[in-house]
């Protein structure tokens, strides 16, 4: 360690990646203008890349440098060449695209958090951190119609990993250890990443369900009866089910009263896969189309798309917070 300690003393503040407090704050004063900037012009930006993988390849590819290159001389290359490369999902024209606009304030929070550099993972590393995440957790809560008191939830790195993660905590309340005659339904309209999640956690695929939907891109209601009736005949459990809240296909809403009936009468876990529509609970008409949410078992949300959050927030809400502490401690 000494010899370590040696070294850096050494380098100079360059190599060891520090600026003087007055080069950070013109690097900082540069960086935020450019924000400010692409707030105030995005609308008039070509909206689409389309560069080919040659083009990127001429541009960016390089062996790893072996020295520093100036801090300025790389962020006018990202602006001018990894910014205009790169979609403006925020512009006008992207109204109807998943992913969200983001917005100044969360971007600075982003630069706060990183700047800082707070390690959130607990309370005893981050109690005001912690308790920031308890309170707009239960703000969630409150929304989708989920007990505060009982219920939890978790923020994770998007909405794959948050269907993910309602999934393997469905499996363990229902299944325990032992899944292997363990079935799971979804749409032909329900996100890959329901699919994917399903793999991951060791599931085969015999024991994945599709269910077709109807003229509307909502599930058939009727096929999933008979899908969960022949199971039941032929003795696999039926363990999970999962609807959609906004598909990304066609922002269409599954019948969840009518779904949430069916599970509960089936003793099946009840999770809605809301990353895309969940944030329209918050309009009137919104809230109308995704009635029946509050009896999921577990609700996936990406404060990334509507709430205006920056990438990469996703977010788990689940009926009973023991749930998840069962499972995961």
């Amino acid at each position: 360690m000494q010899f370590l300690k040696n070294e850096a003393v050494n380098l100079t503040k360059a190599e060891q990646l520090e600026l003087s407090k007055e080069e950070m704050l013109d690097y900082g004063d540069a960086v935020i203008r450019s924000i400010v900037e692409h707030f105030d012009i995005q609308n008039d930006k070509y909206p689409v890349a389309t560069a080919s993988r040659e083009e990127m390849d001429t541009l960016f590819s390089e062996e790893v440098p072996e020295k520093q290159k100036d801090a300025r001389e790389v962020l006018d290359f990202v602006l001018q060449k990894v910014m205009t490369q790169s979609n403006v999902v925020s512009h006008p024209k992207s109204y109807s695209f998943v992913p969200g606009p983001s917005n100044f304030i969360s971007a600075m929070g982003d630069a706060l958090a990183s700047g800082f550099n707070i390690f959130s993972g607990g309370w005893a590393a981050s109690p005001a951190a912690a308790q920031i995440e308890i309170v707009t957790l239960n703000w969630l809560l409150k929304m989708y119609g989920f007990p505060v008191k009982r219920g939890g939830g978790i923020f994770t790195s998007g909405g794959s990993m948050a269907n993910l993660t309602a999934i393997a905590t469905a499996r363990n309340v229902k299944c325990g250890d032992d899944f292997s005659k363990a079935v799971i339904y979804l749409s032909d309209q329900a996100h890959s990443s329901n699919i994917k999640a399903i793999r991951v956690l060791g599931f085969r695929k015999e024991q994945i369900r599709i269910i077709p939907t109807d003229g509307e891109f909502k599930i058939a209601v009727n096929k999933l009866k008979n899908a969960i009736a022949k199971d039941k005949i032929e003795g696999w459990q039926s363990f999970c089910f999962i609807a959609s809240a906004g598909t990304t296909n066609t922002g269409t809403v599954d019948p969840l009263n009518e779904l949430a009936v069916i599970c509960k009468k089936e003793k099946i876990w009840f999770h809605i896969d809301a990353a895309y529509g969940g944030a329209a609970i918050l309009a009137k008409n919104g809230k109308q189309l995704l009635s029946g949410i509050e009896k999921a078992d577990s609700i996936t949300v990406d404060p990334h798309k509507w709430f205006f959050q920056p990438y990469e927030i996703g977010c788990l809400l689940v009926r009973n917070h023991k749930w998840l502490e069962r499972h995961f401690y």
